[in-house]
């Protein structure tokens, strides 16, 4: 089967096509999806950067954390209401020559729901991974409705669902935008948007003076965020990224893995599509072979939406 990935860890240039076996048959509790979408994110820049620790010495490496396609096989004795033919979305986590740029992958069926209706698989694909990340941030903050949340790269895909999911959730979203984005941000349904930057915290502050109740912070801006919190608030992560203890703030690390096998609540996400409450955006489809080419582009910054390879 074909698949996307590389031999040599290194820049875009590195992404090739290569042939790999057929996965074996899914066994019970698991499903074969012919993948048809795959969202690209910037984990799969950083795994395609360098080696991590985790990953075995035998290439070749494919990425790729969101698959959307058509399930051909289900596991026999899994308990599921899926059907072979139904169009699914999937979360991956890539390890080794296993991972979403592929034409088929074997997934655990918790991991699998169905797309949301009226979509199309490039469109679904872009919500497994994020959503779960903004969904697991949200619960690891555990806010009350009327708790005030700030959230930085609120334009980008993850910072999207943020927004809209926190808004769900009766929370008061200040979110950071640059002036070409303020509009989108605001579509988004965040009630202050502020100017992005390394101010974060001073406008938070201009909003609320003691301070926000959390912060989750998607553009990876590590301590300038720690301003922008209460005494006692909170602050959750996307790289792990922990600062040092002040004010009582407690740092929550989000680590998606933790959610990759919550059938209900990425079933939850696909329900909150269909109900309005939360918005897919693709900003451009590649085919699979054109993958260096949308790794490129993410890596250059500015895309709205997620890029999304077809197979």
């Amino acid at each position: 089967m074909k698949a996307v990935g590389v031999v040599d860890f290194g820049g875009p240039e590195a992404l090739q096509l290569v042939d790999l076996p057929e996965p074996p048959d899914a066994e019970k509790g698991w499903v074969l999806i012919r993948v048809r979408s795959a969202a690209v994110n910037p984990a799969d820049l950083a795994m395609r950067s360098v080696r991590g620790p985790a990953q075995p010495e035998s290439p070749p490496y494919i990425f790729g954390m969101d698959a959307a396609g058509v399930i051909e096989q289900i596991g026999e004795g899994t308990d599921t209401k899926l059907k072979v033919g139904d169009e699914v979305m999937a979360i991956v986590i890539p390890q080794g020559s296993y991972g979403a740029y592929s034409e088929q992958i074997v997934v655990p069926v918790e991991s699998v729901a169905p797309i949301p209706a009226g979509t199309t698989l490039a469109e679904a694909a872009t919500l497994p991974m994020n959503g779960l990340t903004a969904r697991l941030a949200l619960d690891e903050l555990a806010l009350k409705p009327g708790d005030t949340l700030a959230v930085t790269g609120a334009a980008g895909t993850l910072g999207g669902y943020t927004i809209q999911l926190a808004k769900v959730d009766g929370l008061t979203v200040i979110a950071d935008a640059s002036e070409a984005d303020e509009q989108l941000v605001r579509d988004l349904g965040a009630d202050h948007v502020i100017r992005r930057g390394k101010d974060f915290g001073g406008q938070v502050r201009e909003i609320v003076p003691d301070g926000a109740d959390a912060v989750l912070d998607c553009a990876l801006l590590d301590d300038l965020v720690v301003p922008a919190v209460r005494d006692g608030g909170a602050v959750a992560t996307v790289r792990g990224f922990q600062g040092d203890a002040q004010r009582g703030i407690v740092f929550h690390p989000v680590y998606v893995p933790k959610y990759t096998r919550e059938s209900e609540k990425l079933d939850r996400l696909r329900q909150q599509v269909d109900d309005g409450q939360l918005t897919l955006r693709v900003a451009r489809t590649f085919p699979a072979e054109h993958a260096a080419e949308a790794h490129k582009m993410l890596e250059a910054g500015g895309v709205r939406g997620r890029l999304v390879l077809e197979f």
